[in-house]
């Protein structure tokens, strides 16, 4: 009899959290997809400066980091929204969007495709945000939020092929550590050890890009306009590789 009882409370509880388990992941699903209403509210409403929504989804002792850097609280998160200028337009969607949802956090990771345009002139740009949402007395807010932009190569200048003779040549950081500029296969490469060759496409003047790379890399030529160095430039600030040969 014992036994039979015992079998009857197992059931009724596995059958228990078997219920629970299924009414949870449609109300996780649920969480998500108003999760995401929410949050292409809120970027509906920068370009008109709405800050109506940013005021009811932030809370009050929210932190936000935005792409440039800048640490604001909700008050200066609030004032930062603006409306777009006279000639300005332009919109932010949300998508590929993952979600991991707890009791009374959620977490809301996604990026940002902006198009904007400037006077007829159409710009785009992508953002990678994370958002952490806390549920407080019923009600969902956002109370962290971390944006990131992805990097965009700039458009290509006009490459100046008669010019690559004076950048060709071996530079150097120390003792040990070279790179060498060379031309092969139609284009400009810098070349260093251990490392895949990096193609130099020109974006104006005596300055380049490398494909997929953030930075730039700028020939800084002497007063009598030889080339002297080669400067990679990361945070806007540069490293200098002198090239051999160069009297200083």
């Amino acid at each position: 009899m014992m036994r039979n009882f015992a079998k009857i409370i197992l059931a009724v509880v596995t059958c228990s959290w078997t219920l629970n388990s299924l009414a949870a992941e449609p109300d996780s699903a649920a969480l998500t997809t108003e999760l995401v209403r929410r949050t292409q509210e809120l970027f509906d409403a920068v370009a008109l400066g709405d800050r109506g929504p940013w005021d009811k989804y932030y809370a009050t002792d929210c932190l936000f980091f935005d792409e440039k850097g800048r640490q604001m609280d909700k008050p200066a998160l609030l004032a930062d929204l603006q409306p777009l200028p006279a000639g300005y337009s332009g919109g932010i969607k949300v998508v590929r969007v993952k979600s991991l949802n707890f009791d009374n956090t959620a977490i809301l990771s996604y990026d940002l495709d902006e198009t904007e345009s400037v006077f007829g002139q159409e710009l785009v740009a992508r953002y990678h945000e994370t958002d952490t949402w806390r549920k407080r007395d019923g009600a969902w807010q956002i109370v962290a939020t971390q944006v990131l932009r992805y990097y965009e190569d700039p458009p290509a200048g006009k490459a100046e092929p008669e010019k690559w003779s004076a950048y060709v040549g071996t530079y150097r950081l120390g003792p040990e550590r070279t790179l060498q500029v060379v031309v092969k296969q139609g284009k400009l490469w810098m070349v260093r050890p251990k490392r895949p060759d990096a193609a130099l496409i020109t974006e104006a003047g005596d300055l380049f890009f490398s494909p997929g790379v953030e930075g730039r890399t700028l020939f800084h030529r002497a007063t009598n306009g030889t080339v002297d160095s080669l400067h990679q430039r990361r945070n806007n600030q540069d490293i200098v590789w002198r090239k051999d040969g160069d009297e200083k």
